[in-house]
């Protein structure tokens, strides 16, 4: 399904309050946004025990009960795990991942909120969730009787509600602070290839790495436990982030000229790291139009071409990551700022075609 509108965490309970009280909700987002967890919490927040049914792991009868007998006449018997006295949120975690006989089977409960002669107490609310078939997870078309039994909302992730979350639940401060400095490295679209890719999960993940391995973690460790939960781009730049909180070694001394660009082989990690970290400043410094660039800022521009004839010097590939366009092919830079480094540095501009 395609969401033509999405909303941060942040606004799930207040859209919860209002929607899942009266009708059932379906909660679609990504893998590793934290959907499951803002349904438990919502569900806390009623008082509410939350009582989680697995789509992949159900089964028809599991749903509608075993017969049984009764003045001679077959009576279906629900679940003890549904069939409770006390009102409850009943959560249907990846939905639209069962089997379309399961997702049937759900029907009168979604809808009518009961299952043969069992009604949900009064007070209980649905909720479903999962994963849209965009991204590669395992989802199965929901019939349109299952859909139009449902108000959908879809969830992005935010680093800014992550960042919040993360200040209340220890997680290490490298992360911390590396996500401050990087947001767009919180959630990547999951590859088309079976390797990690960065969520809100995998960075989670990574924190109790962190604290479990300690000051003791080393640099070969570190790279082994941050390829096996990022996207490979994230890895290597959180990689080089971690060289430079051990070892003081900032962007901020390479630009007032205390310190040059890392030049080792094994160094590499940290000079991609330093490179996007340049071109961050670079976004956040330079005018969209050079006649509203201050002295300082044209002073800044001198210096930033360079540096990057320094770094192309090193390394040509890593220089492009600077005045590389963005994924849609837009150039992310001040257009006067590339003509000045196309003139400056035709070798590294023509590289970059």
């Amino acid at each position: 399904m395609q969401a033509a509108v999405t909303v941060t965490p942040t606004q799930i309970p207040d859209l919860f309050l209002g929607l899942a009280t009266v009708r059932p909700v379906f909660l679609w987002g990504a893998p590793g946004i934290g959907k499951s967890s803002l349904v438990r919490k919502f569900a806390d927040s009623l008082g509410l025990e939350c009582v989680s049914l697995l789509g992949t792991q159900l089964a028809p009868e599991d749903l509608i009960g075993v017969p049984q007998i009764r003045d001679g006449r077959s009576v279906f018997c629900p679940p003890e795990a549904i069939a409770r006295d006390e009102p409850y949120c009943l959560f249907l975690d990846e939905l639209n991942a069962a089997t379309p006989d399961v997702q049937k089977a759900f029907y009168s409960l979604i809808l009518d909120r009961r299952i043969g002669n069992y009604e949900l107490p009064a007070g209980s609310i649905v909720i479903g969730a999962g994963n849209r078939a965009t991204d590669n997870a395992l989802a199965r078309p929901i019939a349109s009787a299952l859909v139009n039994r449902l108000t959908h909302v879809h969830l992005r992730a935010s680093a800014t509600d992550w960042l919040v979350w993360a200040g209340e639940n220890s997680i290490h401060p490298w992360v911390v602070d590396y996500l401050a400095d990087r947001p767009d490295h919180l959630w990547s679209q999951p590859p088309k290839t079976e390797e990690p890719f960065s969520t809100p999960r995998s960075w989670h993940m990574l924190s109790d790495a962190l604290h479990s391995f300690g000051p003791a973690l080393d640099e070969e460790t570190l790279k082994i436990v941050a390829h096996g939960t990022l996207t490979p781009a994230h890895a290597v730049s959180f990689c080089g982030y971690a060289k430079i909180v051990r070892h003081t070694y900032g962007i901020e001394a390479i630009i007032k000229g205390d310190a040059s660009w890392p030049r080792r082989i094994e160094d590499r990690d940290l000079l991609y790291y330093l490179a996007e970290a340049f071109r961050g400043r670079l976004v956040k410094e330079l005018p969209a139009r050079r006649e509203h660039a201050s002295a300082a800022v044209r002073e800044t521009s001198y210096r930033a071409k360079s540096l990057l004839v320094q770094l192309a010097e090193i390394s040509v590939e890593v220089a492009q990551t600077v005045i590389a366009e963005d994924a849609d092919g837009n150039p992310v830079l001040p257009a006067w700022f590339l003509v000045e480094a196309a003139r400056d540095m035709p070798r590294l501009v023509e590289a970059r075609r």
